[in-house]
């Protein structure tokens, strides 16, 4: 199951910028001659999509995305470039027609539960020899944001929406990610922690657009903005936030 959310990806996209970094982080470790067929796995807006393409100069990309806004934004990014194929899926229920070369994902895997049936639809997408390079957060990502959330659930202006059992994200460790690839088929070249710090220049803009949506779904509308105060009231100070990127990269067996 993926934590499926109503984004606004116009924001997302004005404001994402550490997402941009990482993603060309992510990029910046394929191992790509330019012909190869790449699954963008979570593409969002399709910024780092059209990124992507500029390194396939004759392959082409088939970015798959759970939310219907960002494909939308997504195709509004790229236009109508032959190379790229779109498509709204869920990747836990991903089943593509075709084996692709490479799959490459930014900052979309701790959105969904199911981690291991995610890398075993991953692992069926791949022809072998083929590449995963990823990278999402990790075990103790935003921990901070984390606690404030849980204390918020406390609250009665909130409470009867935010259930403390819930979960919005999964952030995995590096021993289980290793165990879970490993199950499934996949060899593990590299997984690791990255700390990596975030003061976003827009703090209500990000927290609201960038951590909160999947919480802000499920309050009625008229509590929305005061959830998004409450947690920024939490914080006192400028607002940085700990981000800690797990960075994966795998490959199916030749």
């Amino acid at each position: 199951m993926s934590a499926i959310v109503d984004w606004d990806a116009g924001t997302y996209d004005r404001v994402a910028t550490p997402q941009e970094d990482w993603g060309r982080q992510v990029l910046a470790r394929l191992r790509v001659r330019g012909d190869e067929t790449v699954l963008d796995a979570g593409c969002g807006s399709g910024k780092i999509t059209a990124l992507l393409l500029e390194r396939l100069p004759n392959g082409r990309v088939i970015g798959v995305d759970a939310s219907p806004s960002m494909i939308a934004k997504a195709e509004e990014a790229i236009g109508l470039d032959p190379r790229v194929e779109l498509r709204v899926v869920d990747l836990v229920a991903l089943d593509l027609d075709e084996a692709v070369d490479v799959v490459f994902s930014n900052a979309a895997f701790h959105w969904i539960l199911e981690q291991e049936r995610l890398f075993a639809r991953l692992y069926a997408a791949l022809r072998p020899g083929g590449q995963l390079e990823a990278q999402c957060g990790g075990e103790g990502n935003i921990a901070e944001i984390q606690r404030v959330l849980d204390s918020l659930s406390g609250d009665e202006r909130f409470s009867a929406y935010l259930r403390p059992g819930q979960q919005a994200w999964y952030y995995a460790s590096v021993g289980d990610t290793q165990a879970r690839l490993r199950r499934v088929g996949f060899e593990v070249e590299r997984v690791s922690l990255e700390p990596w710090p975030v003061t976003p220049r827009e703090p209500r803009e990000f927290l609201a657009t960038v951590i909160l949506p999947w919480h802000l779904d499920r309050l009625p509308p008229e509590l929305r903005d005061d959830f998004v105060t409450a947690v920024l009231a939490a914080m006192p100070g400028q607002l940085t936030i700990n981000y800690v990127r797990l960075n994966i990269s795998a490959r199916r067996p030749a």
